[in-house]
């Protein structure tokens, strides 16, 4: 039984917002890593994997339209903080973009933009990611603009890319920072981030993540980094060219969603 409409349609809207955010959403304040992910299920369930490859099938032969977590829609749902900085960044590069998406499932972001950006004089969509992604995603949906490869190093020694989409990813590494650094000695022109959660105010820590049930059951730990931290150790190395909150909602105190379009520092 879903309760979800229960809660909607009988509850007090902020009775229900409490509810809801019992049923999924992040819980808890973990000492390390390691303590919060002996409580979860983690990025590489089978289940997930499974659902996210059928229903991007669907997606790839042109049985369902759009596909979001595992989840199919019959319409399109654009970041247009993700379009708006692609877009400049095609602008920038003579009509050619080329995507390193870290993280990026079997092409997700690939198939929501690619139809925005066919007109261009070159697509060309690169995902890193884990190793059983990968070995799907090159048997099963590469094309001659999607792409995949095991890890960053490898995709940058076979292709240009323009920029580094970070895209609902960063807050589910063990040691985003660590990431970072590494990102910044690789150089890239521009970076996007898109929906990730952070905190306005407060100390950073270690939650879980719980699913919403009709996604899939799953948990895993998840990061809710300060905003001014974060922003900061970006600058360090990369210009702001616009930030803006996404749609997505987060039942945190002081929480909030957000997109960032960076260029590397002249000087950086």
């Amino acid at each position: 039984m879903n309760i979800k409409p229960l809660i909607k349609d009988f509850i007090p809207p902020f009775l229900a917002r409490k509810l809801t955010a019992t049923l999924y959403g992040w819980r808890g304040n973990y000492s390390s890593w390691t303590e919060a992910k002996k409580k979860c299920s983690g990025y590489d369930s089978e289940t997930i994997f499974n659902k996210v490859r059928s229903a991007l099938l669907k997606v790839k032969n042109g049985e369902a339209t759009y596909e979001r977590d595992s989840v199919l829609f019959d319409t399109i749902h654009y970041s247009f903080p993700l379009v708006s900085a692609l877009a400049l960044v095609a602008l920038n590069n003579g009509s050619k973009l080329n995507v390193l998406d870290f993280g990026g499932s079997l092409g997700s972001s690939y198939y929501q933009n690619r139809n925005l950006f066919s007109e261009l004089e070159l697509l060309n969509w690169n995902v890193v990611e884990q190793p059983h992604f990968v070995k799907e995603g090159q048997s099963t949906f590469a094309d001659e603009q999607l792409h995949f490869f095991y890890d960053i190093d490898t995709c940058m020694s076979e292709n240009r890319v323009d920029v580094l989409l970070l895209s609902s990813v960063l807050q589910y590494l063990e040691n985003p920072y660590d990431f970072l650094e590494m990102v910044f000695a690789k150089r890239f022109e521009y970076i996007v981030i898109d929906r990730m959660p952070l905190l306005l105010q407060g100390s950073e820590k270690i939650t879980i993540q719980k699913v919403a049930g009709e996604i899939y059951k799953a948990e895993y730990p998840c990061w809710l980094l300060n905003e001014k931290i974060f922003l900061d150790k970006m600058l360090e190395h990369y210009d702001l060219i616009f930030d803006c909150q996404t749609e997505e909602t987060i039942h945190i105190k002081h929480g909030a969603f957000k997109a960032f379009f960076l260029k590397r520092k002249k000087t950086g």
